[in-house]
């Protein structure tokens, strides 16, 4: 079986120099009144966590929130921590949450009493691409040999993660799949974690963001095998990808941020208009080039449809592992 997890959106060229100029609070009357807090859904230290941390950054430099956003880590349970939280924030103006995609799979593979589409979607950011990754030490040059080496293992072959049922896990199985292989998934408590572990020799494999392995690769430690993208990264021009290589695996996760049920409409509106200009900004634009995210900006009722679509991919996905309990 092959999988492919992709949607695509056309996107203006830029936002219009007169949005740009404006600030969410000259958009609408209401702003916020204290600090506003950015739940994130994974530990510090991964891919998540940095991303959520340089928004919050943009934001403040750029000035577009006329309140401090306050970075706040809840990652137990993968993402169940998190999602326990928003929906206990019933119409509460001052709080929004950066997700991926264990926002539609930890409720998949958990009885958590969450609906996500009791959620308020404010906008998707970008889509992050996924790359198998070796140790640079290693004699694994092509996906042939990698799959060769993961065979000659007898199952000791270990692939590093952030946690069972999350991306990195998806992903393994794909390739488990795909290739017909077994492999013991390691989990680790976030993305930065598991690329210093395979640096370190600790696991075999990982399926890192670029991200999360781009400094390591640059400096030497990390071989990229192949990318689960439908075109080369930009960052890693000589990366096949696994269409490329003859295998039909292509997975992203979104970078998206939503608030709690029964937001009030007004305080969305300014929510929009800050990630939009975040969105327009010449730092945001530049970090998704050089770490090989698509910029692909999506809001409101789009986005709903999106999360759900996806949801009801992952659960096949999950089926087919056999991790999906609702």
């Amino acid at each position: 079986m092959t999988y492919t997890f992709m949607r695509h959106f056309s996107l203006a060229a830029a936002a219009s120099a007169a949005f740009a100029l404006a600030t969410p609070a000259a958009a609408q009357d209401w702003e916020p009144q204290k600090p506003v807090e950015m739940v994130i859904m994974a530990g510090q230290g991964g891919g998540a966590d940095r991303l959520a941390r340089l928004f919050q950054s943009i934001i403040q430099k750029e000035n577009l929130s006329n309140m401090p956003i306050l970075p706040v880590n809840k990652g137990g349970g993968s993402g169940a921590e998190a999602l326990r939280y928003l929906m206990d924030k019933e119409g509460d103006n001052h709080v929004i949450m950066a997700t991926l995609n264990s926002y539609y799979t930890t409720p998949l593979r958990t009885d958590i009493g969450v609906d996500i589409e009791e959620f308020t979607p404010i906008a998707r950011m970008a889509l992050d691409t996924f790359v198998l990754w070796v140790n640079a030490d290693s004699d694994i040059e092509t996906l042939d040999d990698y799959v060769a080496a993961v065979k000659e293992s007898g199952g000791t072959w270990k692939m590093g993660g952030t946690g069972t049922g999350q991306e990195d896990s998806l992903v393994t199985a794909m390739l488990e799949e795909e290739f017909d292989v077994s492999v013991t998934y390691v989990p680790f408590s976030g993305g930065g974690d598991v690329a210093k572990n395979l640096v370190g020799g600790h696991i075999d494999s990982s399926v890192n963001n670029p991200s999360e392995a781009l400094g390591f690769y640059q400096a030497g430690n990390l071989r990229p095998i192949a990318a689960f993208t439908p075109d080369r990264i930009e960052a890693l021009p000589d990366t096949p990808t696994m269409g490329e290589l003859g295998h039909d695996l292509v997975y992203w996760m979104q970078r998206s941020f939503v608030a709690p049920k029964d937001m009030a409409p007004e305080a969305v509106a300014y929510y929009t208009a800050m990630f939009e200009q975040l969105n327009a900004s010449e730092e945001w634009q530049t970090y998704t080039q050089e770490k090989a995210l698509m910029a692909e900006f999506l809001t409101g009722e789009d986005l709903q449809a999106y999360f759900v679509e996806e949801r009801g991919k992952h659960a096949e996905l999950l089926n087919t592992m056999g991790e999906a309990t609702n």
